[in-house]
């Protein structure tokens, strides 16, 4: 018997030391590939939208919608609202929903969403969706109720007005979250035949995980298997969703070998925090994005990011040639540089007071980013009189939360603070792409 404990401790132990060396090299690539992202590209102008640019398509993406079917129906209807009387290029052209429609997808789940879909997409606008992994829950019946419900395959090739549309959901594999090498093959297969119908137009591929390494929360929340895939197709545009990170961060663009778009969600954020992931701060919960996708027939594409609980756009990119990736853009490099230091206005105050619940709410004027770019988190510490800091945490900032009210807010333990006294406020705010502010120092007087 004591033989027998001895060898299954051997091997335990093996397995053990196999996972560590997994994760060794996971971190080793990781850091590897992050190096080589952000030193990838040249110094360039940030585009403006040319005035004579017209769409010769315009198509919308939204993503993890997880039942939340009343903001598919505010998407779609925002859509017909903004653009059927455009002036330029009037109408929508398609829709492409990215999974994550459901929440363990069941037939219920199916016949809600498409119930809303077909209530509000009209019959000449094309109408695409892919799986997601919560749609793979369901293992047994993941195919059959898509094809029933949705009208085409899963893996699925759509030309719209002359543009090649390939939406790609793969297959579930031992688990939900990786794609078959079959599935892998006919993704491989379409881009090349792709090329050769596209002459030079982008080739817009729709996933639900992020390819690997590019977009904002691509590095937990994406596939290395679409890497693989899409690298060396220059042309490509890339929408993917499945980590939840807001759209509005200027890192859910980026462009190293082709373009990759994170689309945010219809349905509660997900953010990080000092590269942590898993964060859910206050207002979380109300997420509704979509990117307006909007291409000419000469290989410029631009890309908007659509707020619809605010109604406002939030993000606007365009990309002057897709092939041409020398002259990409919205590279790691090219927008860090672009990026600056938050500034506090002059006149910044702070103030403390209890809420409801008794905790202490601490809030501040917001520091301004650089244009087009996001504060994305606070580094906050509060010490009392005699210099003892009382406490010390950062805080994202409610940046996903489109209300313009220029205030960070935060909350903090109803024992941090006495009533009534006097406190030493210092904070500094830090950029998407990592640049810091001066430290803002304030004094408050906690409220009774």
């Amino acid at each position: 018997m004591k033989r027998v404990f001895k060898k299954i401790g051997k091997i335990i132990g093996k397995i053990f030391a196999s996972i560590l060396i997994i994760l060794a090299v996971l971190c080793i690539v990781t850091l590897i590939w992050g190096f080589a992202q952000q030193t990838r590209g040249s110094i360039m102008d940030l585009p403006e939208i040319p005035a004579d640019f017209v769409p010769a398509v315009r198509l919308i993406a939204f993503t993890d919608t997880h039942n939340e079917n009343e903001n598919v129906a505010d998407a779609i209807e925002t859509a017909y609202r903004l653009f059927d009387s455009d002036p330029v290029y009037a109408g929508v052209d398609g829709f492409f929903g990215l999974g994550d429609f459901s929440s363990i997808g069941t037939e219920p789940d199916y016949a809600a969403y498409t119930e809303t879909l077909n209530a509000h997409v009209r019959k000449d606008t094309a109408l695409i969706n892919i799986h997601g992994n919560h749609e793979f829950k369901n293992q047994a019946e993941y195919h059959d109720l898509f094809v029933r419900y949705f009208g085409h395959e899963p893996n699925t090739v759509t030309e719209i007005n002359g543009f090649y549309c390939i939406a790609f959901s793969g297959e579930r594999s031992l688990t939900e979250w990786t794609f078959t090498p079959s599935s892998l093959k006919w993704l491989s297969e379409e881009l090349k035949k792709a090329e050769t119908f596209s002459a030079g137009r982008p080739i817009f591929v729709f996933n639900h995980p992020h390819p690997w390494g590019t977009v904002y929360g691509s590095t937990v929340w994406g596939d290395p298997q679409l890497n693989v895939i899409l690298n060396g197709h220059t042309n490509v545009v890339d929408f993917s969703g499945h980590s939840h990170f807001p759209l509005n961060d200027p890192r859910s663009i980026n462009q190293a070998s082709y373009t990759a778009v994170g689309c945010g969600a219809m349905a509660r954020f997900e953010l990080d925090k000092n590269g942590v992931i898993g964060q859910h701060p206050d207002g979380w919960e109300d997420a509704a994005q979509m990117v307006v996708i909007e291409a000419d027939l000469d290989g410029s594409v631009r890309i908007r990011g659509y707020d619809l609980l605010s109604d406002m756009y939030i993000c606007d990119y365009y990309i002057d040639n897709v092939n041409d990736k020398a002259s990409f853009p919205y590279t790691y490099k090219n927008m860090k540089a672009h990026d600056s230091a938050p500034v506090f206005p002059a006149d910044a105050e702070a103030t403390a007071f209890r809420n409801e619940n008794g905790e202490w709410v601490i809030s501040f004027d917001d520091a301004l980013p650089a244009q087009g770019y996001i504060v994305h988190e606070y580094k906050v510490t509060v010490k009392d009189k005699n210099g003892k800091t009382v406490f010390s945490e950062n805080f994202i900032n409610d940046y996903y939360i489109i209300d313009n009210d220029g205030i960070a807010e935060f909350r903090i333990g109803a024992d941090t603070l006495e009533p009534e006294t006097e406190y030493t406020l210092t904070v500094r705010a830090e950029s998407a792409y990592h640049k810091y502010s001066d430290a803002l120092t304030l004094t408050f007087t906690s409220q009774s």
